[in-house]
Order: C-alpha cells, then sequence, then structure tokens
C-alpha cells in the first residue's frame, strides 16, 4: 500500500515559468525508471508556483528518490529558475484511493 509521499512546492523567477514547466514536465522519463516511485505528478499551482507531488510504499523508496537523479537535477537548476530554494516536504498518506 502506498504510504509515503514528497510534495515539493517551486517558485519560478519572474520570466523563467515556462522554463520552469518545461523542466518538471521533462523529469517524467526519468520517474518512470524509478521502480519505487508508485505516482509522480507535475502540478502547476499558480501563475509562478508549480510543484511535484511522488508516492512510495516504502521509507528507502521516498529516500532513493530523494538521492535519485531527479532531484540532482532539481537542485543543479534551481539557482537558474528558482525564485528561492525548493520546499520539499515528507508526507505520510492517511488514505489513498
Amino acid at each position: 500500500m502506498v504510504k509515503f509521499a514528497l510534495l515539493a512546492r517551486l517558485e519560478a523567477k519572474p520570466g523563467k515559468e515556462q522554463e520552469v514547466a518545461d523542466f518538471i514536465t521533462s523529469a517524467l522519463p526519468l520517474a518512470e525508471q524509478e521502480p519505487d516511485t508508485v505516482s509522480w505528478y507535475a502540478l502547476k499551482i499558480g501563475p509562478s508556483t508549480f510543484g511535484i507531488f511522488d508516492t512510495f510504499e516504502t521509507e528507502a523508496g521516498r529516500e532513493a528518490h530523494l538521492g535519485g537523479e531527479i532531484a540532482k537535477a532539481l537542485m543543479a537548476k534551481a539557482p537558474e529558475l528558482l525564485a528561492s530554494a525548493p520546499v520539499i516536504e515528507k508526507v505520510d498518506l492517511l488514505a489513498v484511493k
């Protein structure tokens, strides 16, 4: 059962909104290669606010994702694209359908 998740909020620098959207959607193939990532979503929350939401069956899967290629790419691009550091929260899922 899926019990673990990550919620990352990303605030784009002015004028970088489309680049952030393109960057996070381009990460889908990397997420598809992660065997422990059950679901992965790229989100647009507002005009300049974006997010990534991922789910995992185990804490080990969540930790593997945090140390994986998507996280490395995000941290490398953050200074160029983001107005502030990404906010990444560990989320425990209470109910899932």
